[in-house]
């Protein structure tokens, strides 16, 4: 079993209404799917991977191999006890955004990183119009309700993350199951060391390695805006002996003060329908952000039933 590939470039020709239905099937059924013919070009993308890698080597290497994450596994293996390191993960990561401190010493960091993310806010976009068209929403009405309304207020963040070789990858997560807390995550994978797994059917299922394509995943608040129509996905990465993964993850997120909520549309949609109204709270991102960060590895639904109280 593969997540679904997708040509994204059929979505402009006389193959649409197909494609259209490719990506509505992929968001409801799987919530994770692979683009091909995204629209970003290959020496773009040859340079991302040349300057992450450089910079894991040149700025972030030396730090990992002091790291707690390294402490903390040499301790377990010398106590023999057969315990698993549970609530840390086997992962070097920083964030890039509008306006934090970015990596400074590799050379052509910083240009190639801000014409990528500059690059997959677009792509971001234009598959959020596609998922308004196949929800039935007005055009541009996931973007209005991350924003706030109009104008640019959603927040783009980029997490760089490298998996090094971990010579015990059975007592370690990579990165530990979880659902992401946003709205549409745009990943750049590793195209030769795997790793990252969904769970589906309770069974877990590799996410293929593919070269030059973009992973799209749908965050909890996507699953709220569509009233549970396109739920966020458990996944999770395995630590892996031998390759060191690259892994550069983008999210189109809500704005902190943003208000998400179901789609009136939808919510009416399924009261119709079932005796099922809306699903889910009302509540302001940055609420949910704070119950996030306490509970991101725990299952979801607490986190909107806490939300919801507050």
């Amino acid at each position: 079993m593969a997540i679904p590939v997708i040509d994204f470039s059929k979505l402009y020709g006389e193959e649409r209404a197909k494609t259209l239905a490719q990506i509505a099937n992929a968001c409801e059924v799987w919530g994770f799917f692979q683009l091909v013919n995204h629209g970003i070009s290959e020496e773009l993308l040859e340079r991302v991977k040349k300057v992450a890698s450089e910079c894991y080597k040149l700025e972030r290497e030396e730090g990992f191999k002091n790291s707690a994450a390294v402490k903390k596994l040499n301790e377990l293996v010398e106590k023999k006890s057969g315990e698993k390191l549970e609530n840390l993960d086997w992962e070097d990561v920083f964030l890039l955004s509008d306006d934090n401190e970015w990596p400074s010493k590799t050379p052509g960091f910083k240009e190639t990183m801000a014409e990528y993310r500059s690059e997959l806010k677009k792509l971001a976009e234009n598959v959020m119009e596609v998922m308004d068209e196949n929800l039935g929403l007005p055009k541009g009405y996931i973007k209005k309700a991350f924003n706030g309304g109009e104008g640019d207020n959603a927040f783009f963040g980029t997490k760089v993350s490298h998996y090094p070789p971990c010579p015990h990858p059975e007592l370690v997560n990579g990165l530990r199951p979880h659902t992401d807390a946003g709205g549409v995550i745009l990943l750049f994978q590793d195209e030769k060391v795997g790793g990252l797994q969904i769970l589906k059917d309770e069974e877990w299922i590799d996410v293929q390695p593919l070269p030059n394509s973009i992973v799209i995943n749908t965050g909890d608040q996507i699953e709220v805006l569509s009233n549970g129509r396109y739920k966020s996905i458990w996944h999770r990465v395995n630590a892996t002996p031998d390759g060191n993964r690259r892994s550069i993850a983008s999210f189109y997120n809500p704005s902190l003060k943003a208000t998400i909520a179901p789609a009136p549309e939808l919510s009416e949609k399924a009261n119709q329908e079932v005796e099922q109204a809306a699903n889910y709270p009302k509540f302001v991102f940055g609420d949910y952000m704070s119950v996030y960060a306490e509970q991101k590895f725990l299952p979801k639904e607490p986190r909107f039933q806490a939300v919801n109280a507050m």
